[in-house]
């Protein structure tokens, strides 16, 4: 029975590969079937949690993957892959020079090359649509190989390069997240946060990625609470909800006179209720 393994390749590139025979375990390097030869990864994940990852990137298309892992790598050949990032250096200097020389405006970001040197990817950030055959040419008869520009996104440009957050910790994009979700400002209102880019902004200069993380707490924790600009009727009157604070519990109100008091929930929700009743003319008062 064939196994199914996650592979993870150089920065954010990941890849799902079937094995059979083979003994795997996640922090193994193996050489991997790769378009025109082979290439060196390492496993991540193996058996059912390999099959959900993909299932939920989306990366499935037929129950068993097509590309196979081919052996466990050697450390001899261990080795070669960290003597190639060393020359993958060298490359990308070579190829931001070459892009300048035909003035070309696009941002080589990254270089990776495949295991067995057939093949060259050249990751780049550019604004606008490039025509860059001719330096996929010179590109092609400088480092002998094929070459595959690929243009990425800035935020794809951070999940490769790294970088430091402004918590103070690894980006989560180059780190642990799976996937890169579109972010909305919506989030940031819904979270009552500054609008001011420079504060919910990452180092990519798009929309932090944790702004999702707790935004369902955030509309969750609102439903208990009346919405800003509504009447309620309390022990002191028709009051207007001015502001609430869910992680104090607390409630700004503002009386008919324009005075304001605060107030925990529990003591809104209190005064509500002994509110409700029926007025002088029988008829049952309204409270929110």
């Amino acid at each position: 029975m064939a196994g199914f393994a996650e592979v993870c390749f150089k920065g954010t590139r990941k890849d799902y590969y079937s094995y059979t025979d083979i003994d795997l375990r996640p922090g193994h390097y193996v050489i991997v079937e790769a378009e025109r030869g082979e290439d060196l990864g390492e496993v991540s994940a193996v058996g059912t949690i390999a099959e959900r990852k993909c299932s939920s990137s989306g990366g499935c298309t037929t129950p068993t993957p097509e590309q196979k892992v081919v052996r466990v790598a050697t450390l001899d050949e261990v080795g070669r892959r960290d003597t190639l990032r060393e020359d993958e250096q060298l490359v990308r200097e070579r190829s931001r020079q070459m892009v300048t020389k035909h003035n070309l405006k696009m941002k080589v970001t990254e270089t990776e090359w495949q295991f067995d040197r057939a093949r060259l990817i050249i990751y780049f950030t550019a604004e606008k649509r490039v025509d860059f055959r001719q330096l996929v040419r010179d590109l092609a008869r400088t480092f002998k190989t094929r070459i595959e520009l690929k243009q990425i996104g800035v935020r794809d440009e951070a999940a490769l390069l790294g970088g430091v957050g402004r918590c103070g910790r690894e980006l989560c994009c180059s780190t642990w997240l799976p996937e890169l979700k579109p972010v909305s400002l919506q989030l940031a209102k819904d979270q009552r946060l500054s609008l001011n880019p420079a504060q919910i902004s990452g180092c990519c200069g798009r929309l932090m990625c944790c702004l999702m993380y707790e935004h369902r707490t955030y509309v969750e924790a609102r439903r208990r609470f009346p919405r800003e600009g509504r009447s309620v009727r309390t022990s002191r009157g028709e009051e207007r909800v001015v502001a609430v604070d869910i992680w104090r519990d607390t409630v700004s109100l503002r009386g008919a006179d324009g005075e304001r008091r605060l107030v925990s929930l529990d003591e809104l929700k209190t005064e509500v209720g002994k509110s409700r009743g029926r007025g002088p003319d029988g008829q049952e008062q309204d409270s929110v």
